[in-house]
């Protein structure tokens, strides 16, 4: 099956910093955007960040091999030289990260390499890659 681009729209806060955030610090490209809103690049997918006053946060955690996993979250599936090209770039921009960049479930089905942090308003984002793309939905 072909993949196509899907589309996501978030909830931010602070439309400023976030625009900040996803521009230059993740540096996606910008596409369109209005007072209100963002489009971005987001390898290769459309994501829009969406201004929505502050309210309170419902996010929780599950454990996933032995690491608190936020709660919503949301990301995308890289190649795995990809992952660590990018994970190189946010640590040298001194992301603060939720789990910093490791292997899950080393030497088991489904290994990955992976990496959560969250945006300015608190929207939190997960990054993967798998070395046998075919484990993707291995069990």
């Amino acid at each position: 099956m072909d993949l196509t681009p899907f589309h996501l729209a978030i909830p931010v806060h602070n439309l400023k910093a976030c625009r900040n955030f996803y521009t230059n610090l993740l540096q996606f490209e910008e596409g369109r955007s209005s007072d209100h809103w963002v489009d971005y690049n987001f390898f290769g997918h459309q994501l829009v960040i969406h201004y929505k006053e502050e309210s309170e946060n419902n996010s929780y955690a599950n454990h996933v091999d032995g690491k608190a996993v936020p709660v919503p979250h949301f990301g995308v599936v890289l190649e795995w030289e990809a992952f660590h090209q990018f994970s190189e770039l946010l640590k040298s921009k001194n992301i603060d990260f939720i789990i910093a960049p490791y292997i899950r479930f080393e030497g088991q089905v489904g290994e990955q390499a992976t990496m959560f942090f969250k945006d300015p308003s608190g929207n939190a984002l997960e990054f993967k890659a798998f070395k046998d793309m075919s484990q993707l939905f291995a069990k």
